[in-house]
């Protein structure tokens, strides 16, 4: 199964209300996703004693990234960068068995008009290092508040339109590393 991760721990964050969207587009192509959000990991997680050992709370987080046969990444633009949570986390994952061979797919979002571009390219390089494999067509929402209604669901169709296009390309991009 593909897992859709919300690399935030924001409350109420905007990558929530674009990951929910996300998962609902997806499911309409027939690709259902697993949500891994950030906003619910355990705070034992953030004791330095974690590098060493991984409290027990930290395991369904480990094995949805373990298990998942391709990633979404919801990610937003934080200071010209990723979220640090969404890097600690990362860095709590197994190494280097966690991301090798996997597919990743990116929607980033921003306040701004970058859209997470910088972030997306920066989390990508990790990827690759990481041996993780790329899927070309990321969907960048630059200015999100443009784009979201008040119950926080994306409003603009060419961005509704370019996920579509994203979950099925890369529903098959996924099956070929299955």
């Amino acid at each position: 199964m593909i897992t859709l991760l919300i690399a935030t721990n924001r409350p109420e964050s905007n990558s929530a209300k674009v990951a929910a969207h996300v998962v609902e587009i997806y499911a309409e192509k027939g690709v259902p996703l697993h949500v891994l959000d950030l906003h619910t990991l355990p705070p034992e997680i953030f004791s330095p004693s974690s590098y060493a050992t991984k409290p027990a709370a930290f395991g369904p987080f480990q094995d949805a990234i373990s298990t998942a046969t391709g990633l979404v990444v919801v990610m937003p633009e934080y200071n010209g960068g990723f979220p640090g949570v969404f890097k600690y986390f990362v860095d709590m994952l197994k190494f280097p068995e966690s991301f090798v061979g996997k597919p990743f797919a990116f929607v980033g979002l921003s306040a701004g008009l970058g859209g997470a571009g910088r972030p997306i390219a920066q989390f990508q390089v990790l990827v690759t290092y990481l041996q993780g494999v790329l899927y070309p067509a990321s969907v960048f929402i630059p200015g999100i508040y443009g784009h979201l209604d008040e119950t926080g669901r994306l409003k603009t169709p060419e961005l509704i339109e370019r996920i579509g296009k994203q979950a099925e390309g890369f529903a098959k991009f996924v099956q070929r590393f299955a």
